[in-house]
Formats: structure tokens, C-alpha cells, sequence
């Protein structure tokens, strides 16, 4: 038994702009908003003329993490446990605030207040949204979001 074309669903080519349409025909590497955005929070948006959803995003996160740094947070600088590991994952996904912080020597070796305790955290979901943010960024480059 064969089975032809006619009736089959076919979609028909309309000429519609979609989303992420005026990156679409752009060369380049794509991938250039996701690093610069991990990088320096909000620089992926930056690339891609989205000022306001960057400027929101780069005012988060470094305000976050510099909260986490005023109540003297703890930056992971290795891994003893599994909870260590994904404190320093969520530290390292704030890009080059991670390596600054490190550098200036900022950031508490041992938690010693309780106010520490929550300051670790802020720097730890700072480092997430970063992450978030750059894949956003990177969504919006390859037009998966508008």
C-alpha cells in the first residue's frame, strides 16, 4: 500500500516574522549573549538592544550579590559535600562579581554570624539568576523566545 501527498497536512509558507526574527538572518556566533551575559550580568541583553530587561537583571544580581557580600556570605571556594558543590555552582554562575569578589578577598572563609548564613544565600540565588538570565539572552538570540 502506498500513500501520496494529496491529503496529507501540509503547513502552508507564510512570509511572518517570528519570534527572535531580526536576529534570524544576523551571522555571527550565537552564543556570544549566553557567555557575555553569564560573564557580566545583563550583558546579553545589552548585545541584543533589550535595555530595560538588562538594566532590571544586572540591577538584581549585582544588588543581590552585594548584599550576600554585606552580610559577610560565604564564597565556596572548594567542595567538601554534595551541598558545597552546588553552593559553588550557584557562586560560579555569577561570572566575573565571583572573581572579583575572590580577588578583593570579600566574602567569609567560615560563617560566623547568622546573618552570614542568609548572605551565603543571596550570593548563591544571585549566581543562579545569572544563569537564567544568560540562557534567556541566549533564547532571545535564536528567536525560541521573543
Amino acid at each position: 500500500m502506498r500513500y501520496s501527498q494529496e491529503g496529507m497536512a501540509t503547513t502552508e509558507s507564510k512570509n511572518t516574522a517570528g519570534p527572535g526574527a531580526q536576529f534570524q538572518g544576523q551571522q555571527g556566533f550565537v552564543y556570544l549573549p549566553l557567555i557575555a551575559g553569564w560573564l557580566v550580568p545583563g550583558a546579553g541583553h545589552f548585545l541584543l538592544h533589550k535595555w530595560g530587561r538588562g538594566l532590571l537583571l544586572a540591577a538584581s544580581i549585582v544588588g543581590m550579590f552585594a548584599v550576600g557580600v554585606a552580610l559577610e556570605g560565604q564564597l565556596h571556594t572548594s567542595a567538601h559535600d554534595m551541598l558545597d558543590v552546588l553552593g559553588m555552582v550557584g557562586d560560579l554562575g555569577s561570572g566575573l562579581l565571583y572573581v572579583v569578589a575572590r580577588i578583593a578577598g570579600w566574602g567569609a572563609d567560615q560563617v560566623q554570624t547568622t546573618t552570614a548564613d542568609y548572605g551565603t544565600r543571596f550570593i548563591v540565588v544571585a549566581g543562579l539568576l545569572n544563569v537564567i538570565a544568560a540562557v534567556d539572552a541566549h533564547n532571545l538570540r535564536t528567536g525560541r523566545k521573543s
